[in-house]
């Protein structure tokens, strides 16, 4: 079984956008294949299916697609590895 990979994103600014954070973390390549994945469903944002690629993504929600999952904390307040899943 393979292990959830846990990304800690930084957000500069209020928000980010769906589509931009996917490609930020390196989940996708790029924005057409977010858009993809956003539409068919494979993206969850606090729990919830997300079909907005422009939905506003602020510090304390959690995105979930494929076997990754990123928490967005506010500038300032990551801890100094943002990939838990590099192993020690």
């Amino acid at each position: 079984m393979a292990s959830l990979q846990q990304i800690t994103f930084e957000l500069r600014g209020e928000h980010i956008q769906l589509d931009s954070l996917l490609k930020a973390c390196s989940l996708v390549s790029s924005g057409g294949e977010a858009k993809i994945v956003i539409q068919d469903g494979r993206v969850q944002v606090d729990g919830r299916d997300e079909l907005r690629r422009s939905a506003k993504i602020r510090a304390g929600q959690v995105v979930s697609l494929q076997g990754a999952r990123i928490r967005l904390v506010a500038e300032g307040s990551a801890p100094d590895q943002t990939n838990t899943d590099l192993g020690d």
